[in-house]
Parts: structure tokens; C-alpha cells; sequence
């Protein structure tokens, strides 16, 4: 008996594919680790834990959340970049570990596009606009004014230079055409406690690190660098209400699995974790934190991912901000 040539074809096809078949329907063998590059115990870190305790129910394997923190969330990404493509290991990254960090760090050790394949898309935090109690300046269009008048002399406050909260006032400044002086700090605490304290004039940072100061009233909130009001804050109004359409600063977050990952396998966890997302008591869970859910499947997050790169990759040339 013969084969034909379209026939061996066919079992040729069928050997290389059926590897990936049975990799897909064993999935996952073993448990997952959900590398978190930060600290525990943050915001990050609270979403990372929410989702990974119900996969660890709906995926049929625990998903345990390894927290490897250092060099701006390099150390965790870059060990899961290099790591097993097998779909047991993934990581919770966002702008700064999967964008900023490729401008900013001269030997990151990994590419964020090429070394990654996203396996949802999660939301973001925004940047909230908040300035000492008596500052002179109400809104947005007065601290224009009030920067415009003597450039250089108010300041702004950041968690460290190339951050978050350092890149997104730089877009302001830059949108806007004024002039303020930088303070970096090692973190969050540190930069509200000087705002309330009166010796910082204004900070462009993450609505739940300065939330609970807000409703407190020990600082103020003048507005919200997103496209929309947050449902936690909806009294704070956006730059784009008053007037600045062009200086939105969200800090997104995803999830992403190492570039190699099965096609059929990171189908699977892609879909776990958006299954997960769309739960209402998770969701609920992560909007407490002053997050903004807007989820994305792996096809919407490619492209919107790209963008943001090249985005903040000019903003960061522009700011003139050195790679260390």
C-alpha cells in the first residue's frame, strides 16, 4: 500500500501539531506562579492575589503569586521572559515593566514586545492631580496660570525619577507649556506626607495612593489625568473637562506569558483569567483599590500596547530623562 503525497503531508502536519494538542488538553499539569515584580502587599499586588484565587479554582491547579521585586520591576520580568514557555509561569506587568522600562533602563535584560505575548489586558490607575491644602490654585486652568507666572518656581513631587507619576507630569508640562521644578522620593508615603506637610506644591499621582488623603481633605484633588471620572472619585473632574485633551496618564496593567507559549495553551490561561476579570465580585474587589477595569482580550491588547510604547517612549526623549 501506497501514500499519496497530500496524504504524507497530512501526517506529517498532524505530527508536528499533535505535540501542541496534547500540551494544550494537559494543561495545566502542575501549579501556576504568577510572578508579581513588586513588593507585596501593594495595589499591584492586591489585583495579582484577587485573580489568581479564583483561578486557582476555575483552572484546576493552584496559581501561587510570586512576589520578585527590584531595578523597577525588571528582575521579576526578566526572569519570567527567560523562563519555561510552558504556560505554569506568567507575570502581572504594566507600563512601567512592559513600556517605560525599555527607555529607561540601559540593560533591562528583555524586550517587552518581543519577549512577551499578552494574555489579557486589565485596566489602569489614574493619575490624580492633588496639591497642598493652600495652594493658590482651584483647577487646572489656575495652576496653569500660576506656573505661567514665574516658571521654575512652583514644584511637583514624583515616586523617583522615570516614574509613573514623573512621566505623566512631564506629559502635562509638555502639552501645556510650563515650567515646574522636579522632587523625586523613594515612593508614595514619603511624596503625600510632604504635600500635607505644605513643602511639596503638587503631585500627578495614582488615584489609590492618594485617595484616602483626599476624602480625608489633608490634600487636594483638582483633577484626574484620564479620559473619564472615576466612579471612587467622581467629584474630581478630568483634564480633558477643563480644557487639556491631550495629557491623559493612565498606569495600565496586563497580564502576559513568555513569548514562546503554545498558541493552544495561552488560549487557555488567556481565557481563565479573562473569565476571571469578568466575575462581578472580582471586579468589585479591584475597583476598591481605584482602579479602572477596562479588560481587554490578547487581539485588542496588542495594538493598544504598541501604541502606549511609542507614546511615552517620546515623552521620555523629549523630557530629556537619561537611561541608568
Amino acid at each position: 500500500m501506497s501514500l499519496t503525497r497530500r496524504s504524507t503531508l497530512g501526517l506529517v502536519a498532524g505530527a508536528v501539531f499533535a505535540p501542541a494538542i496534547v500540551r494544550a488538553q494537559s494543561y495545566p499539569s502542575k501549579p501556576i506562579t504568577l510572578v508579581v515584580p513588586y513588593p507585596a502587599g501593594g495595589p499591584t499586588d492586591a489585583i495579582a492575589r484577587f485573580v489568581a484565587q479564583d483561578l486557582s479554582t476555575s483552572i484546576g491547579q493552584n496559581v501561587i503569586v510570586d512576589n520578585r521585586a527590584g531595578a523597577s520591576g525588571a528582575v521579576g520580568t526578566r526572569a519570567v521572559a527567560h523562563g519555561a514557555a510552558d504556560g505554569h509561569t506568567f507575570i502581572f506587568g504594566n507600563n512601567q515593566t512592559h513600556g517605560n522600562n525599555m527607555f529607561l533602563l540601559k540593560e533591562p535584560g528583555y524586550d517587552a514586545v518581543k519577549d512577551f505575548a499578552p494574555v489579557a489586558g486589565v485596566g489602569a490607575f489614574e493619575h490624580a492631580f492633588v496639591v497642598r491644602n493652600d495652594l493658590p490654585a482651584k483647577n487646572i486652568k489656575e495652576l496653569i496660570a500660576l506656573a505661567k507666572a514665574d516658571p521654575g518656581k512652583l514644584n511637583y513631587g514624583s515616586t523617583g525619577v522615570g516614574s509613573g507619576s514623573h512621566l505623566a507630569m512631564e506629559l502635562f508640562m509638555q502639552r501645556t507649556g510650563i515650567k515646574m521644578t522636579h522632587v523625586p522620593f523613594r515612593g508614595a508615603a514619603p511624596l503625600v506626607q510632604e504635600i500635607i506637610g505644605g513643602r511639596i506644591d503638587i503631585a500627578n499621582s495614582t488615584l489609590p495612593s492618594v485617595l484616602e488623603q483626599i476624602n480625608a481633605g489633608t490634600l487636594r484633588a483638582i483633577a484626574l489625568a484620564s479620559p473619564e471620572r472615576n466612579p471612587r472619585a467622581k467629584d474630581i473632574p478630568t483634564l480633558r473637562e477643563q480644557g487639556v485633551t491631550d495629557a491623559d496618564a493612565d498606569s495600565w496593567a496586563a497580564f502576559f506569558a513568555p513569548a514562546a507559549t503554545p498558541a493552544p495553551v495561552l488560549d487557555t490561561l488567556s481565557k481563565a483569567v479573562l473569565a476571571s476579570l469578568a466575575k462581578p465580585a472580582i471586579a468589585e474587589q479591584i475597583l476598591k483599590l481605584g482602579f479602572t477595569l477596562k479588560v481587554r482580550d490578547p487581539a485588542a491588547f496588542r495594538p493598544y500596547h504598541q501604541q502606549e510604547i511609542a507614546t511615552w517612549e517620546k515623552i521620555i526623549k523629549d523630557a530629556g530623562v537619561k537611561p541608568e
